[in-house]
């Protein structure tokens, strides 16, 4: 889609940075598998010259990434976590971080094990309120982290808040934006710098890929990361992308089952004997309910719960379920459940872990596109099965 004319974003879904095959007329975006290409002349090529630098089938997805999050350029990578990677590496030794505390596990890694010994603090703090960023900044503060909602606790940060904080301080505000999708929450335009997504989650959809990306609307902030991108090599491959060219085609209507059904579970699940918390971003008794209402187009697909009886029931309760596949991850069309403390979040410490909520009793369900009565009975059945065990 070539013009500029601004379109809706169901339509950008599936048309956005993309045009049939000049050469075949396909409609979809073929898969270019090339390593290397020719050149008519020394330095003298159609755009490509080697397949790290650049490649059309990722060089369409990133086109089209760019698009949905209202950004000017995308890039992608071959992972979450490498997207971030290449983020930090913009940073030198003796840079400050600013991160929320409540961060996907491989986030809290990427940051202490890896970035922390090279030299880059980073202070994590409670990010719903924002004069904690304020207090947390030093003249050496080169990034503000975001992770909105949150992993797995899902606490709603105001992005536009601590974007202007960020801005005054002189530091770059990125955004994770991966819970949420551009469909729910489109971060640059709450101005952030720029905004991360595991490819892996939502976007693609079917949990058949691996991957990351980052948009930015800053010229010069991607140069260096285009620069890191070639230089580290930490690319998405052609296949890969164009997986994600096809689950992003869907991804409106994919979310808006996913939401639908997770606030009907939540709602269900908050009057449940069986449960002694339930986080949702959409019940109205959440914290940060009014935020998300206006910061949010919906409320995600996304629900997390601590169960009666701790860490004993909640392992009965995962071991029991039949729709809700224990498995890491999120955003399939498959319904998952997973127990953060022993894995997605494992790798925090166990006094960082319960300080920001992660019990031995909390259980996070991505919520899939299977017929609700069937989830809300396979629950149930597996929530009283927990609950039985316990009076045993």
């Amino acid at each position: 889609m070539s013009d500029s004319r601004e379109r809706h974003f169901d339509t950008l879904a599936i048309h956005a940075g993309q045009a049939p095959d000049p050469v075949s007329g396909a409609v979809m975006t073929p898969i270019t598998l090339a390593s290397t290409f020719a050149q008519s002349s020394p330095g003298v090529h159609t755009g490509f010259e080697y397949a790290r630098t650049g490649n059309p089938t990722r060089d369409t997805l990133e086109r089209h990434l760019a698009a949905l999050e209202g950004g000017a350029h995308g890039l992608a990578f071959g992972s979450g976590c490498a997207a971030m990677t290449a983020l930090l590496q913009t940073l030198k030794p003796g840079d400050h971080v600013v991160s929320c505390n409540d961060v996907y596990g491989g986030t809290f890694r990427l940051l202490t094990k890896v970035f922390g010994p090279a030299g880059i603090d980073t202070t994590f703090v409670e990010m719903t309120n924002p004069e904690n960023v304020e207090h947390a900044l030093r003249p050496t503060t080169r990034l503000v982290w975001i992770e909105t909602p949150t992993n797995p606790m899902l606490k709603v940060i105001d992005i536009e808040r601590i974007a202007d904080i960020g801005r005054a301080a002189s530091a770059t505000v990125a955004v994770d934006n991966t819970f949420a999708t551009p469909v729910l929450q489109r971060p640059l335009e709450l101005g952030a710098d720029v905004v991360m997504h595991s490819l892996t989650k939502y976007l693609n959809g079917h949990s058949d890929v691996v991957g990351g990306a980052l948009i930015t609307s800053d010229d010069s902030l991607h140069e260096r990361l285009r620069f890191l991108q070639n230089a580290a090599g930490a690319i998405m491959s052609p296949f890969d992308s164009f997986l994600v060219l096809r689950g992003t085609k869907t991804l409106p209507v994919r979310m808006q089952r996913h939401c639908a059904s997770a606030a009907a579970l939540a709602d269900w699940l908050s009057s449940h004997a069986a449960v002694e918390r339930i986080y949702y971003p959409g019940l109205k008794d959440h914290p940060q309910h009014e935020l998300a209402s206006r910061q949010m187009a919906e409320f995600g697909g996304m629900v997390s719960l601590v169960v009666r009886g701790g860490l004993p029931a909640a392992r009965r309760l995962l071991e029991r379920t039949e729709l809700f596949t224990l498995a890491e991850s999120l955003g399939g069309v498959e319904s998952l459940i997973e127990h953060p403390a022993l894995m997605t979040h494992g790798s925090i410490p166990k006094d960082k872990r319960l300080a920001i909520g992660i019990a031995d009793g909390l259980i996070r369900l991505s919520v899939g596109l299977e017929a609700l009565d069937d989830l809300q009975q396979d629950l149930d059945s597996a929530l009283q099965e927990s609950q039985r065990a316990l009076e045993q």
